[in-house]
């Protein structure tokens, strides 16, 4: 749990940095999602060092999803959002209201009650048609990507949401069926090409989401997409159990801890350059 949320402490700091330096970067033509931002947003200072918050966060995930239920780890995750809240009001000074901090505390709250009704994660390996199953859903997030820039703002955003979360999802399943580390079994193993897929999709359609549409309602989106169905894969397929007696506080962790990031969406958008910059004397 510790390295579950030591991820969302990464995560949750790269994104104020992203966002910062994708809204910074030279818009594309397009409504969609536009592969070339994500070049043009990495000749950005504050996007390389997200990147390289991304990588710690990533690294700690790994070790949480072989140590807890995907469920635990999907909520920690989604808790990174409380995370960027709180680092946009220290580094940007945005103002939280106090509904805002109470979402914080919520999201703390559920992690807490998360923390205390965790089991160990399930035992059961997973079948070969769930890993190919697991590489078919990433690449249906590429297809949700390119057909998100035929859709309204509102939908597109969404859409760019959902699908961003879906593909951290297949990362978060997909760790748990590589259960051989060796360059031979990792090679054979399509787990291994739906995380390298579903990862890299996911991350080109959050950049995209970041300088385009309503990034509140993406934000959403990529949380319900993260946290509801991988959760249900690893309590259904994977045999995630919660401790004895405790799946009632369980449920209601997840429950608390997802609804407060949900209320903390708004700050999976940055505000733009102009809005972030300080005060002259005098105004």
């Amino acid at each position: 749990m510790i390295c579950a949320l030591g991820s969302a402490i990464c995560f949750g700091t790269a994104s104020v940095l992203q966002a910062m330096a994708a809204r910074s970067a030279e818009p594309g033509t397009g409504s969609g999602v536009d592969a070339a931002l994500l070049m043009r947003a990495l000749r950005q200072w504050r996007y390389l060092v997200g990147l390289g918050f991304d990588g710690l966060g990533f690294v700690l995930q790994i070790v949480a999803l072989r140590s807890l239920p995907i469920y635990a780890v999907g909520a920690a995750l989604a808790a990174s959002l409380a995370v960027t809240a709180v680092v946009a009001a220290w580094l940007l000074r945005v103002r939280l209201r106090g509904a805002e901090w109470g979402a914080v505390g919520a999201v703390c709250a559920g992690l807490a009650m998360l923390g205390l009704a965790s089991g160990t994660e399930g035992e059961r390996a997973g079948s070969d048609a769930l890993r190919f199953a697991m590489l078919g859903v990433a690449v249906g997030v590429l297809l949700i990507g390119a057909g998100a820039g035929r859709l309204p703002g509102r939908g597109r955003a969404l859409a760019l949401g959902l699908g961003a979360g879906f593909g951290f999802g297949v990362v978060e399943v997909s760790v748990r069926l590589i259960d051989e580390v060796s360059p031979a079994a990792l090679l054979s193993n399509p787990a291994t090409y739906a995380l390298l897929l579903g990862g890299g999709a996911a991350f080109l359609l959050l950049t995209s989401a970041l300088q385009r549409g309503s990034v509140t309602v993406a934000t959403a989106g990529m949380v319900v997409g993260e946290t509801v169905g991988p959760a249900l894969v690893g309590v259904v397929w994977l045999g995630d159990r919660t401790r004895s007696g405790l799946g009632w506080l369980a449920v209601s962790g997840f429950a608390v801890a997802v609804a407060g990031a949900l209320a903390l969406a708004r700050f999976g958008e940055a505000p733009t350059m102009e809005e972030t910059k300080p005060a002259q004397v005098g105004e």
